[in-house]
């Protein structure tokens, strides 16, 4: 028998996922059940009766009120409510981008964070130059009249807004309701994708993101039976100022090593109190725990892309007495990475083709080219 209970919107949002029976007045709510998620953990949804979705993201709340719907009663002041259709978004968060993209969201994308130059998504930065979508500022200095004269309904930012506190106070004086994503803080590449979720709740596109998520995980679900290839595998750059940045062994890249058949050369590298999924060692460090390492992937986002081993060893001579280098297998990770947040199934396997035939041809591969 089904367990029901009826909330007012104050208790509703004590209980987290719970079922529902009907409302029986018009300022309550009815949770009718959580909506299922299987890799994310920094947010959760409330479904309620007559389409309203609950929206939790580490403890802020956001009410999605279905198009042509009332706002319920007795709402506790610090839920956010976002009315349907929610549109001229002003997105600052890069990461969400190539998500809204994937399930024909583009549209309400009004205003950007990032100038179209900086886009290596091809259909952001043709919606930028083509005019559909305007720069509006970086997260720490938004153009607050071109924002309110687009008539913004949402502002999606990602924690560094934190950074800058009294920009989201002013957003939310002007009236403009300031959503903050955590999916870097995600531990793993399908729960990051998993996101796409959240966006097809906002954009009315559930269907979409649950057919466009269900895609990506069963690209990658042949890996889960093959046999580890038992190479390990530095994911690195080297900084101007001589220290090697490297992935803790809780990160997704590192999981997304282990998924593709590798074991990361810094698995035993744990939190050092702080969120930030990279650290910087020192190239000793570096030299001790990655020598030996099969394979090296050089991370070209955070100092830009190399073109030959010759670069490599320009930018860190030790680097000409390690394994990989010297049996020539040393890759490159393109710069558009990191904002095609859907992709990561692309470079799992471009990584297992690595791990697992040594020398693939380049046009398999999307995300990784091979240094000469």
């Amino acid at each position: 028998m089904k367990r029901t209970l009826l909330l007012t919107l104050p208790a509703l949002l004590l209980a987290g996922c719970a079922a529902a029976s009907e409302p029986t007045k018009t300022d309550a709510l009815a949770i009718e059940s959580c909506y299922p998620l299987d890799y994310a953990q920094q947010f959760t949804v409330d479904e309620c009766a007559g389409g309203y979705s609950l929206i939790t993201i580490d403890g802020s709340r956001y009410l999605v009120v279905p198009e042509g719907a009332a706002v319920p009663a007795e709402l506790d002041g610090d839920i956010v409510v976002l009315q349907q259709p929610i549109e001229n978004i002003y997105l600052v968060s890069s990461s969400a981008m190539d998500p809204i993209i994937s399930i024909g969201g583009l549209g309400a994308v009004a205003l950007s964070g990032t100038q179209a130059e900086n886009w290596y998504l091809d259909a952001a930065r043709t919606a930028m130059e083509q005019g559909q979508i305007v720069y509006a500022g970086k997260y720490s200095a938004p153009d607050y009249e071109t924002i309110l004269a687009a008539d913004c309904g949402l502002a999606i930012e990602n924690t560094m807004i934190y950074h800058t506190p009294e920009v989201k106070e002013q957003l939310e004086k002007f009236g403009v309701p300031v959503l903050v994503e955590r999916s870097s803080y995600e531990s793993g590449p399908l729960a990051r994708m998993e996101w796409v979720k959240l966006y097809g709740i906002l954009l009315g596109k559930t269907n979409e993101a649950e057919r466009v998520f269900a895609d990506a995980e069963q690209r990658i679900a042949p890996l889960a039976d093959e046999a580890p290839t038992g190479k390990t595998v530095a994911f690195f750059s080297i900084t101007s100022n001589n220290l090697a940045t490297v992935r803790k062994g809780g990160d997704y890249i590192a999981e997304m090593i282990k998924m593709a058949g590798g074991s990361y050369a810094f698995a035993d590298l744990t939190d050092s109190g702080n969120n930030l999924a990279t650290v910087n060692i020192s190239l000793e460090d570096f030299y001790a725990g990655a020598k030996d390492a099969d394979v090296l992937i050089y991370n070209s986002t955070i100092e830009g892309e190399l073109r030959s081993i010759d670069e490599l060893i320009a930018k860190c001579p030790m680097l000409a007495d390690f394994k990989a280098v010297q049996s020539g297998n040393v890759w490159c990770t393109a710069q558009s990475l990191f904002q095609q947040s859907m992709e990561l199934p692309d470079l799992i396997l471009d990584m297992n083709k690595v791990f697992t035939e040594g020398n693939p041809n380049a046009n398999e591969l999307k995300f990784l080219t091979k240094l000469q």
